[in-house]
Formats: C-alpha cells, structure tokens, sequence
C-alpha cells in the first residue's frame, strides 16, 4: 500500500506542478467531522425540510434527525460553519450548534447558567464555550472535593455522624 500512496502523491504533485507553473500547492484534507445542530422541528415537514438542507452537501455522508430532541446529526468530511449556514438559509430558522454535553460531564449541573430547562432529559448547558465565568462556578475546586468526600457514603474512611 505503501508505494501505491508514493506513486499517487509523486502523480498528483505533478500534475500540481504543471498547472501552478513551478509552484507547489499543498491540498488541505478534510477531516470526518460530526456537526450536532438545534433547530426547532415541531412536524414530519419540518424533519424532512432540515434531512434535505443538507443532504445534498458536498462531502456529507449521513444525516440524523431526532424530532424529540431538536437535533441534527450531519457526518461527513464538512465544514460546521457552512452546514450551520445552509441549515439557517435553506429552512429559514434558527438554528445554532448543539449547546449541550451529558450531564455526567459536568461536575455541578444544577449550577446557575449550567441547569437549562429546555435541555433533553440527561444533558446539561455546555458553559465552557459560552461564558468562562459560569464555567468556574460549575467546576469543583479541590477544597470542594475534599469536604464532599469527607461524609459520602462511597469513601469507607468518611466520617458518620448520627
């Protein structure tokens, strides 16, 4: 496989070669991207309308819709900028990157600005891509840890007070 890949690339730099006039470009490889999306889909209509807005993209291999959650899954070799561009200009919604991380991933999610009601069951606001002050309140210090360990039920060296 090895001298395949030698063979293609020693080819396809010449051909590079010959059209730039001595120059050598670099091709940029795209990486297979999971692109999560919100956008509001309240019927079959407007499922189908956000599957279509992007199925025909250049580069996309898979499309998921769940209803439930508000959510578009696209995968493929893509750019999140652009599909979240054509998913806004084709259905004429809101639409915005997928604001949510589960919530075993954060260490307090009732926290202030951490807790959303509008979430799917299990999922929690990402605050470390919105605000860094919220990030900081949601996060557990060591002090924190240190003082919840001393009296939880999982550390058989905890403190029992009755």
């Amino acid at each position: 496989m090895g001298a395949l890949d030698y063979l293609s690339d020693y080819f396809s730099d010449l051909v590079d070669c010959s059209r730039s006039h001595g120059r050598k470009r670099l091709k940029k490889h795209k990486q297979l991207q999971t692109v999560e999306i919100r956008i509001k889909m309240d019927c079959e209509g407007c499922e189908r309308m956000a599957r279509k807005s992007v199925q025909g993209m250049k580069g996309v291999s898979q499309v998921e819709v769940d209803r439930k959650q508000h959510k578009l899954t696209v995968v493929g070799y893509v750019n999140p900028k652009k599909v979240l561009h054509r998913v806004r200009h084709r259905t004429g919604k809101k639409a915005e990157m997928w604001p949510y991380v589960p919530y075993d991933m954060v260490a307090h999610p009732y926290a202030p600005g951490v807790y959303d009601r509008k979430a799917p069951p299990g999922y929690v606001r990402n605050v470390e891509l919105q605000d860094p002050q919220r990030s900081s309140l949601a996060r557990a210090s060591s002090a924190e840890v240190k003082y919840i360990t001393a009296f939880s039920d999982d550390n058989p060296n905890a403190c029992s007070v009755m």
